[in-house]
């Protein structure tokens, strides 16, 4: 029998090794993976609890989901054992959330052995577009030690 899973990453990735696991930002932020495989990964996250000081959802929390659901597709999508390690993060933010929950859609753009850049497309309950944004992730041997 699996482990019950305690991260997004690990919803998706059962047997990914999470250090830390009472400490990831992602499951402070309310997130949840609810889609995963190579072509595309889903994920949702609430706005209540992740707003800035004008009562919309702050962009940082935009930033984090994107990192989470893009670094997940990275990890899916990497070949034999290498691990993905975040490089560049961008973020356009289109416009506000106010309510409800926000879903990223992550697509490859590109993969390869040693880099993949994905994109990452974040939408209100509405459908409209909150935020695009693009993680391009380094394959490595190992993850650096903390």
């Amino acid at each position: 029998m699996l482990p019950v899973a305690q991260t997004p990453e690990q919803q998706a990735v059962p047997e990914i090794e999470v250090a830390y696991p009472d400490e990831q930002l992602a499951v402070k932020l309310g997130i949840e993976i609810t889609e995963w495989d190579p072509a595309r990964v889903v994920g949702t996250m609430p706005v209540a609890g992740n707003r800035q000081p004008f009562g919309l959802l702050h962009g940082g929390a935009s930033a984090v989901l994107a990192e989470t659901i893009g670094s997940t597709a990275a990890y899916v999508n990497r070949v034999g054992d290498r691990r993905p390690v975040g490089l560049e993060l961008s973020c356009t933010h289109h416009r506000s959330a106010l309510s409800g929950h926000v879903t990223a859609v992550c697509t490859p753009a590109s993969v390869g052995r040693t880099v993949g850049t994905f994109e990452i497309v974040i939408s209100d309950d509405e459908g409209r577009r909150v935020c695009t944004a693009k993680l391009t992730c380094v394959y490595r041997d190992a993850t650096p030690s903390a």
